[in-house]
């Protein structure tokens, strides 16, 4: 499977369900994507088949305003159906909302309440540690959520008990809501600062490379002692110029000169992987 060629196919799908729906995070969608696509289709072992398996692979995407992205993802793996996602996603009494929902098939946590993806999953490796299970825990935050004093708290907790099975993703693309995530709470040296917490830091110089994280991901499996974090530097609306790095994305639903715009940006891409 071409996993560069998906990543913008699914972008395109990510599009469609936040147009449909007339609401959605842009802009973190298309920075994750990557991680998403390489996560699902090449890291996790994960299927519809094995959701009742205690050996699987857990993940939580903490950033959960990204959900449009990771609908696009469970569709494509099929946990979840794309027509009924188009026809629902944030529609009145709708169970597909805008953020990840524990009643849809593949979803192991709710998340939207920033900084919590973190200490959830050190439980969930610190369980599977107990139970003497092989599998790994994987949580993608953003680089905004590191603001919160939970995050931390997680940190510390993971370092504590040595939980190597647990592997996070800093969405790096220093964008927030509000503007630069070094204007509105500085990070300083991201990757001292999590080391200085007792991480093993991966930094991944291109979060949008498909090898680079496939690179960085099997270097985190060979890691003993210690959790993993990945700083993946995105760019925040990869894929069009018209998103690209603009703060303003963060919660955008393109007008419709603007879709033909960006579909025709992501196709070319697309293309030019296939």
């Amino acid at each position: 499977m071409n996993l560069k060629a998906l990543a913008y196919q699914l972008r395109e799908d990510t599009i469609n369900i936040i147009c449909a729906g007339k609401a959605g995070h842009t802009g973190g969608d298309m920075s994750v994507m990557e991680v998403l696509v390489e996560l699902y289709f090449d890291q996790m072992n994960i299927s519809p088949e094995n959701m009742d398996d205690p050996d699987r692979d857990l993940f939580v995407l903490s950033k959960g305003h990204s959900m449009e992205a990771y609908y696009a993802v469970l569709a494509e793996k099929g946990f979840l159906d794309k027509e009924e996602i188009l026809k629902n996603f944030s529609k009145f009494g709708s169970k597909y909302i805008g953020h990840p929902n524990n009643k849809l098939p593949g979803i192991e946590m709710n998340s939207g309440s920033l900084g919590h993806g973190l200490p959830v999953c050190v439980g969930m490796a610190k369980a599977s540690k107990m139970d003497h299970r092989n599998n790994r825990v994987y949580v993608v935050m953003g680089d905004g959520e590191l603001a919160e004093g939970s995050v931390w708290e997680g940190a510390m907790a993971a370092h504590q008990y040595k939980l190597d099975n647990l592997c996070a993703v800093v969405d790096r693309n220093r964008l927030q809501i509000s503007g630069n995530t070094e204007d509105v709470m500085g990070h300083d040296d991201l990757h001292e600062r999590f080391r200085s917490f007792g991480w093993h830091v991966i930094d991944v110089a291109d979060g949008n490379d498909i090898d680079q994280l496939h690179a960085a991901f099997e270097e985190a499996k060979t890691v003993k002692g210690q959790p993993t974090v990945l700083i993946a530097n995105t760019v925040k609306g990869k894929g069009s110029s018209i998103m690209e790095n603009k703060a303003n994305w963060h919660h955008k639903v393109p007008t419709e000169e603007e879709y033909q715009t960006i579909m025709k940006d992501l196709e070319t891409a697309k293309e030019a992987l296939e």
